[in-house]
């Protein structure tokens, strides 16, 4: 949501004057009305969210400006001001809609504390009418966008999602996913049941098989208890197998028995378990070649592929863009406690000149970065100098050009160029951890080290 714009009516100038003020360190978009008809006037020509206003004014008083805002514009959410407040007034104000009344004098947090509660109703109220209405294109579940691959994108999901069948979501890293197998789960009749997420790349080869069909006690050594295995974990609801290409062969005859005969062996178990799970698998390889070299199962590969979904690419829809942009933007501006508002067309005219190899998640790492590195209101190109390839050049691509930098520049630029070489390697790789360290010529567990010491964190 864009931020929220909020009308304040009051006849008395010092009144509008402190709500301005208290409101305004919000961050909110305000706007000003003297009487109840100019209100009206107003609200004909601009969209507001919430609306503040005085009970006794001058004419149109505040319980027939109320009504009145109720009848035109029923999702707008009123808040009644007022030095006279009675039960009855009270009352009679949430009858007819208000959402609450404040009395004259307030305290500046008490008049903040019942605009967010009046704000985060309305963004509720919409987000669920979104949901239902399908209104759709332009956002499912944290999924952002309005072009026409997203239109599909966002069809297919509400039509699998009706479905049991298994599903197989295909893209490049950083396209998101994760949030469509969420959004078909959470748009399924297997809603109320867990949501399991299984990091195929992250378990080691070693332990996969015992992570997702569980073991007995005695199994293996190690084994000193029963365990539950992610699959039974899942039971009646989803299993989320993401990068399904990395599960070695032994691993994809066993889940291929599971998806044939709906049931679980543990390791060192000695009768099966029947299983009520929907699978949703996740790839950015092409399992098809795979087949053909002889590393993925064909069998397998079928069982997967009954209901496909291809997630777009950000370069097939730049066109969103400035949408993703401002959802981000509002989500690490509240996370990070800065006041920022947008971007410059210059900053975006960048933006849309880069490719975006590591897609959304690329983007979403990049508005957070520049708005930790914004000074302004608004973030412009000196925030996204990261973008430019003169720029990128300079940063260390080896763990040998890191340790070359690092002989030659005092501690704090070290640091700040360590951070920066992580960051671009992790771009670089899509933000996949284990291809990153693998293109640098470092361990994986020394890489993750480095992310944990800047605090560096792979976007959702």
């Amino acid at each position: 949501m864009s931020t929220p714009h909020i009308l304040i009516v009051d006849d008395e100038e010092v009144v509008r004057q402190s709500c301005q003020r208290i409101l305004a360190e919000k961050g909110y978009s305000l706007s000003e009305a003297e009487s109840g008809e100019d209100a009206l006037q107003m609200l004909k020509v601009q969209e507001y969210d919430l609306v503040l206003a005085d009970l006794k004014m001058p004419g149109m008083d505040g319980i027939q400006l109320l009504q009145a805002v109720k009848e035109s514009c029923p999702d707008i959410e009123v808040i009644i001001i007022t030095g006279y407040a009675t039960v009855e007034t009270a009352v009679k104000a949430m009858k007819l809609g208000a959402y609450d009344y404040i009395e004259k004098p307030f305290r500046p947090e008490e008049l903040t504390a019942v605009v967010d509660r009046a704000l985060e109703r309305r963004r509720l109220r919409q987000e669920n009418l979104r949901l239902k209405q399908g209104l759709g294109r332009h956002y499912i579940r944290n999924i952002v966008g309005k072009s026409k691959p997203m239109e599909h994108l966002f069809m297919l999901i509400q039509t699998v999602s009706q479905t049991s069948g298994t599903v197989l979501i295909t893209g490049e890293s950083g396209t998101g996913k994760e949030l469509v197998a969420r959004a078909i789960h959470y748009n399924s009749p297997r809603r109320d049941g867990p949501f399991v997420v299984v990091d195929c790349t992250s378990l080691p080869k070693e332990l996969i098989e015992a992570e997702l069909f569980g073991y007995k006690k005695g199994a293996f050594t190690g084994a000193v208890s029963d365990k539950k295995g992610l699959i039974e974990e899942a039971d009646g609801g989803s299993l989320f197998l993401d990068e399904i290409s990395e599960l070695p062969l032994q691993v994809q005859s066993k889940l291929l028995r599971v998806l044939q005969e709906k049931e679980v062996r543990a390791i060192g178990g000695q009768s099966p378990r029947k299983v009520d799970v929907r699978f949703i698998a996740a790839t950015n390889r092409d399992l098809e070649e795979m087949v053909r070299e002889g590393i993925f199962r064909e069998d397998l590969f079928w069982r997967l592929n009954i209901l496909p979904i291809r997630v777009p690419s950000l370069r097939q829809r730049k066109e969103d863009i400035p949408l993703l942009v401002a959802h981000f933007i509002k989500k690490y501006s509240e996370e990070l406690q800065k006041d920022i508002r947008g971007v410059t067309a210059e900053a975006m005219k960048m933006m849309f000149e880069y490719d975006w190899p590591g897609n959304v998640r690329e983007l979403e790492n990049t508005i957070q970065r520049a708005i930790l590195m914004c000074s302004e209101k608004e973030i412009g190109p000196e925030d996204l100098t990261f973008l430019a390839p003169s720029f990128r050049q300079r940063v260390p691509q080896t763990i040998d050009q890191l340790k070359e930098v690092k002989r030659k520049l005092r501690k704090a630029s070290v640091e700040e160029i360590e951070r920066l070489f992580v960051i671009e390697a992790l771009r670089r790789a899509g933000w996949n951890i284990t291809k990153a360290a693998k293109e640098v010529g470092m361990q994986r567990t020394n890489f993750h080290a480095l992310m944990r010491k800047y605090g560096i964190k792979r976007p959702l």
